[in-house]
Parts: C-alpha cells; sequence; structure tokens
C-alpha cells in the first residue's frame, strides 16, 4: 500500500495526517532519515541539557532516541490528535518527555521558553508551494519559532530544501540578527538510497542561531566532507545548494534510465570553496547489453586526458565498447590539484561513484586505469596573454617519457604545443632538453607538403615553435619565416621550447592574414619573393561554430587569393583543418578548390585533425604522395632526429585522399 502523498497540497493538511497515522499505525515513518544517520548532527549543534521542542513530530522514535541516549528535556508537538494518542501510549515509560497536540503556527508555550527548536520535515510539509495562504502560514511559523527560542538559540531544521523553502529561509533568517548555517547530511541521503525509497535527493541541516545584532552576516555551508565554508552574500548560499541540487537531480536519473544514443553526460567535482574543478566525470551507456560488466570507473591519469581515447566523445565510446561495460564512468583529473595516489583517488571518487550506480547494479564497483599510478604532472609556467588568455606550460610524465605542454586553461582537454624531452649529458652535467624529432602526427603530415616544395617556407601560427624546429633542423638550407599575433607565444617558444630565432628562422609578430595580404602584393613586385610552402597551423578563439582550426577569416575567398599569389610555381598551401561540421568542412572543400587547381586531405585516424594539401602546379597523385612522405622520413634519418621514420607511410597513405 502506498502511504505517500499523492500531491505536494496534501502535507500541510491536518485531515491527511489523521488518516496517514491511522493507516500506518504504530510504525515509525521516518522522513529524512533515523536517528543513527542525524545523529553526528544533533549531538553537534543540540546538547543534552537543552530545553528542546520538536515541531511537527509525527510518530518518528527521533524523540525517543535522543531521550534514551539522555536528552531529559524535550516537548513534541503535532496537530494530529491521533498520532499524539498513540506516541503518548508508545512512550509512556519515559516519563519527563512531553507529547501535546499544538498547531506549530499558534503555540501556547512562553517567550524564550525553549533552546532548541527541531524540525524535521515540518517546514517541508508546511510549505509545499509559494501561494497566499501557505507564505501567510510560514509566516506564523516563524515567527513563533523566533518567539519561544532564546537569546543564543538554535532552530534545527531537516529538509530538502526545495528551491521556494530555501529562499524563504534566507528571507527570514538572512539577517545580523542569525547566524545561518547549511550542512549536508550524507548519512541521510545513503540510507535513503539504500532502503530503496526513490528519497536520494541532497537531505540538508539547517541551523540557524539567534544572536543580538551583529556587524555583519554570518552565513556558512558544509556541502562536502566536513569543511566549513564562509560566504558573503545570501546569492552564493542560494547558488552553492542550488548547484548541488541540481547535480543530484541528474544523478538520480542516472540511476533510474539510460542515456540514450551516443550522448554522454559530464559532471564537475568541487574541493568545497575552490572554483577549479577537482575531476570531471565522463558517464557513457550502451544499449548493447551483450556483456557480463554493468558498471565500472575508469580512472585516466594526468596527462592523457588529451589523448582522443579520453579527450574525444568518439574516444571515450570506443572506450567503452573495448571494456565492454553497460555503463562506464571516465574520471579525468584534472590540473591544478595534487592525487598522491590511485588508492587516494579511488576512495575520494567512491561516494560519486556510488551515485551513479546504474538500476539493478550489486556489489563491489570495478576502478580501470592504464596502470598503478596516477601520471605525474608539474607545472613550469603559468601566465596570461592578451591574445590567447590564461595558459600553463607544464611537464607530464607518460610511461616513463617527459613531455613538456602548452595548453591554455579556455580549452583545457587540447594540447596546444608538445615537446618531448630528452635527456643529455654535456660537461660532466646530465639535463633534460628538448628533442627537436618529435612532433604531432599532424604535424608530419604538414611537413610532406614541405617536401612537396621547396626552400622558402612560410609558417602562420608558432605555437611552442615545435612545428619550425623540426624544418630547421630537416632542412638546414631552407629559409623559414614564421608569423604570430600573440607576442607572447614567441616568448614562451623561445624560453620554454628552445626554439631559435634567426637568419634562417625569422619570427614576425603580425597578423597573419596582413601577411598573406602583404605578401601576395610584394610577389607581383619582387621575383623571387614568393613562398614554396604556405603551412596554416592557427587556431580559432571562436568556441562553438564547428571549426576550430583556422580562423575562418583564412577561408574567405580573398584570403585564398592572397594566398595562392604568395606562392610560386610549384609552391603549396598546407593547411591544418579541424572542422567538426561535416557539411561546412564540404563548403569549406568547395571554397579551396575555387583558387587551387589541385587538392588532397589526410585525415587522422585517431584525431580530430585534417591536412589539406593544395597547389596550381601538377596534380597530386598517391604516389607522389607516398615519394615526399618516403623523401622527408629519409631527410629526419639522415639529421638524426628520428631513428627509424618521422611519417608512419602505412597510416599516411591510408588516410590520403585525392579531391581534385
Amino acid at each position: 500500500m502506498n502511504l505517500l502523498p499523492k500531491s505536494h497540497k496534501e502535507f500541510s493538511d491536518k485531515d491527511y495526517w489523521n488518516k496517514f497515522f491511522k493507516k500506518r499505525g504504530n510504525k515509525a515513518f521516518e522522513w529524512y532519515g533515523e536517528y543513527l544517520e542525524l545523529s553526528e548532527h544533533l549531538h553537534k549543534y543540540i546538547k543534552s541539557a537543552d530545553n528542546v521542542l520538536i515541531t511537527g513530530c509525527g510518530n518518528s522514535s527521533l524523540s525517543a532516541d535522543l531521550y534514551d541516549i539522555g536528552y531529559k528535556n524535550i516537548t513534541n508537538i503535532d496537530v494530529s490528535e491521533v498520532v499524539i494518542r498513540q506516541m503518548n501510549a508508545i512512550n509512556c515509560s519515559r516519563h519527563t518527555m512531553k507529547f501535546t497536540c499544538m498547531d506549530a503556527t499558534d503555540m501556547s508555550f512562553n517567550n524564550e521558553e525553549f533552546s532548541v527548536v527541531l524540525d524535521k520535515g515540518t517546514l517541508d510539509a508546511l510549505m509545499p508551494d509559494e501561494s497566499e495562504d501557505t507564505l501567510a502560514r510560514i509566516d506564523k511559523y516563524f515567527s513563533e519559532i523566533k518567539r519561544v527560542l532564546k537569546l543564543g538559540g538554535r532552530f534545527v531544521c531537516i529538509s530538502l530544501l526545495q528551491n521556494h523553502i530555501l529562499r524563504k529561509l534566507v528571507e527570514v533568517f538572512c539577517d545580523k540578527s542569525w547566524m545561518l548555517r547549511i550542512v549536508r547530511c550524507h548519512e541521510a541521503e545513503q540510507k535513503n538510497l539504500e532502503n530503496g525509497d526513490g528519497m536520494s535527493l541532497p537531505v540538508f541541516v539547517v541551523i540557524a542561531t539567534k544572536f543580538r545584532e551583529m556587524p555583519k552576516l554570518l552565513l556558512e555551508v558544509c556541502l562536502a566532507g566536513d569543511r566549513l565554508i564562509r560566504l558573503e552574500t545570501k546569492e552564493e548560499l542560494l547558488e552553492s545548494v542550488k548547484s548541488l541540487q541540481d547535480t543530484a537531480f541528474i544523478t538520480n536519473g542516472l540511476a533510474r534510465t539510460n542515456i540514450d544514443g551516443d550522448d554522454e553526460v559530464s559532471i564537475d567535482l568541487m574541493t568545497p570553496g575552490e572554483d577549479n574543478p577537482r575531476y570531471t566525470l565522463y558517464v557513457l551507456d550502451q544499449k548493447k547489453f551483450y556483456t557480463v560488466n554493468k558498471y565500472a570507473v575508469f580512472i585516466v591519469p594526468q596527462g592523457r586526458e588529451s589523448e582522443w581515447l579520453f579527450g574525444t566523445p568518439t574516444g571515450r565510446r570506443q572506450l567503452q565498447d573495448s571494456a565492454k561495460y553497460g555503463r562506464l564512468v571516465i574520471a579525468i583529473l584534472r590540473r591544478g590539484h595534487h592525487f598522491g595516489s590511485l588508492d587516494a583517488v579511488k576512495e575520494e571518487l567512491a561516494h560519486s561513484a556510488k551515485m551513479l550506480i546504474p538500476h539493478n547494479f550489486t556489489g563491489q564497483i570495478p576502478f580501470l586505469s592504464l596502470g598503478s599510478d596516477v601520471g605525474k604532472r608539474v607545472k613550469v609556467y603559468e601566465g596570461t596573454s592578451k591574445v590567447s588568455g590564461d595558459f600553463v606550460i607544464e611537464d607530464v610524465d607518460i610511461d616513463g617519457v617527459t613531455y613538456r605542454r602548452l595548453v591554455f586553461l579556455d580549452n583545457q582537454f587540447l594540447v596546444q604545443s608538445e615537446a618531448k624531452l630528452k635527456t643529455v649529458k654535456r660537461k660532466g652535467k646530465t639535463r633534460a632538453v628538448v628533442d627537436f624529432g618529435h612532433i604531432s602526427q599532424y604535424h608530419t603530415f604538414m611537413c610532406v607538403g614541405v617536401e612537396l616544395g621547396g626552400a622558402r617556407v612560410a609558417v602562420l601560427g608558432v605555437g611552442g615553435g615545435g612545428l619550425c624546429m623540426f624544418l630547421k633542423k630537416c632542412y638546414p638550407l631552407a629559409q623559414i619565416t614564421a608569423v604570430d599575433l600573440d607576442p607572447t607565444m614567441l616568448e614562451i617558444a623561445r624560453k620554454h621550447f628552445e626554439m631559435e630565432v634567426d637568419e634562417k628562422c625569422v619570427v614576425l609578430i603580425k597578423d597573419a592574414l596582413d601577411f598573406l595580404k602583404e605578401g601576395a602584393e610584394r610577389a607581383g613586385r619582387v621575383p623571387g619573393s614568393q613562398y614554396d610552402a604556405v603551412l596554416c597551423d592557427v587556431d580559432s578563439k571562436e568556441c562553438g561554430a564547428g571549426l576550430s582550426c583556422p580562423p575562418k577569416g583564412f577561408l574567405t575567398p580573398a584570403a585564398l587569393e592572397h594566398t595562392s599569389a604568395l606562392l610560386s610555381e610549384r609552391g603549396h598551401f598546407i593547411l591544418n583543418l579541424v572542422c567538426r561540421d561535416t557539411t561546412l568542412r564540404d563548403s569549406i572543400l568547395e571554397t579551396l578548390k575555387g583558387h587551387f587547381k589541385h587538392i588532397a586531405s589526410s585525415k587522422l585516424y585517431e584525431d580530430v585533425n585534417e591536412i589539406i594539401f593544395a597547389t596550381n602546379s601538377g596534380e597530386y597523385t598517391i604516389d607522389i604522395l607516398e615519394a615526399a612522405a618516403k623523401s622527408l622520413n629519409a631527410e629526419a634519418r639522415g639529421r638524426n632526429l628520428v631513428n627509424a621514420k618521422c611519417v608512419d607511410l602505412k597510416d599516411f597513405l591510408q588516410s590520403v585522399n585525392i579531391i581534385s
């Protein structure tokens, strides 16, 4: 028999409660946990000598439990005559505890008679909505609480803190005569979840302490762990609770259903008092329940979060498919925090992992990872650029190899530039230096285009300088002109990535679009000023446009006309294209066809990058591109930049598509 209310309005109806308790008999009904779950908080804010008033006691055993451990001065009131008769009969041996039928909005007690007023669910029952009648009733209730409480006394309220209730509490108790504290009761939530009552929403203990007027507001929250956070404004208090409730709404929904299609849900986990997330959790479901594995949490070591398998929705979906789990939670360890060990991370994630358990899962939650540790991420430098915003340079240890990375903090899961560090011994001292032979796979594909061209190379976008330095070391006779709008990037490249700027590698700090325009005009006047290869690797600062690289300004007819004019007769335009919108990509290729006779592309399998080769010279063929890749490998080996190969020939040829 379902004894829960059919509608919220019944919660404040006296007749409803009489019927409820008659149906339920003497069986206790605990709205938000029993004494064991609430005891830690109750003992902290209620002393055994306190004169306690419990409003809306119902047939809860809470007052009896408190009485039995030494709280002898307890008065219970309720509007239901039925429940008061029941409770008097049940508690007849508890001689000093009182049960009285009384309306909490109109009490007959003396002023300042009690040191504690304890409310467990009564406020939630009295305030199902914000109608005029309800608000009038609640104003009377709070007025009575303030009247019967002694100076220094506490109103202790256990509630789910629906938005309208929280706002009312803030309105009533956020003034300089009250200290307001809101604490999350994890134990009650967990008990409700284990009981299967469906009451796994956050449970809060609100403590309003009555003082004489103070110099300022005193507002505190404790919503995770034991750490109290002092807040300055009512708005901060409201936002803190709402954020927690929104997350709980998501996790409760995920516990009862599957995520449709290929979607995923992401949740940030914060340390109280900090703005920077400590973890990001990606939750994925698959409807192919052909596996015996139902649920697991996969912990991604530090430094691996940008890899395709963990840093893209497609990669995470592949990880889930290969792991064969019905639900997989992928945990990313965010930068800016210390993580002691894999076991420490598992312990820290245990509660959140429980909140995301799918329906009917039982047993211990498996925690998976790539190894036995959480990786290592060391901050080398952080700063701010007027062009690119906040950034960090960090050394990341992956499988015993250290990589230096530049990351823009507005897109933390994308590595802007990466250099591999190697150990060398010079003058008897060992130190780490940049390995100029290590460049990203998409950069190696771009270098194939340089092999097709000639000695004069323009690189649009410096980043950490890795591409420029590889070209300089691989082709000592080449003349490289690098262009970047951001002077900070040049400073970073030189200081932290060992970029060498000299007569063979010149860096211009200017808008690359202006460089193309001015270069095209000069090419018409000055013979030999054209370039054999123009490499465009400029990231877009516009988010959500579907085009991450290059900025759309580089793909306008005017910019492409300038690029074409800047190229020598045998020159090639090599473009790093990152476009997630297939319609937009097709449109870009059509625009390119209007300026270049021949176009080929190479799409990286496990990445979003696509390298476009464009020329008005001879047409592209698989044989020509293969020969260029082989020649690049030979050059890199001959200069001792790589041991075996720079370009993986098989991967490259499988990815090539001759477009026109």
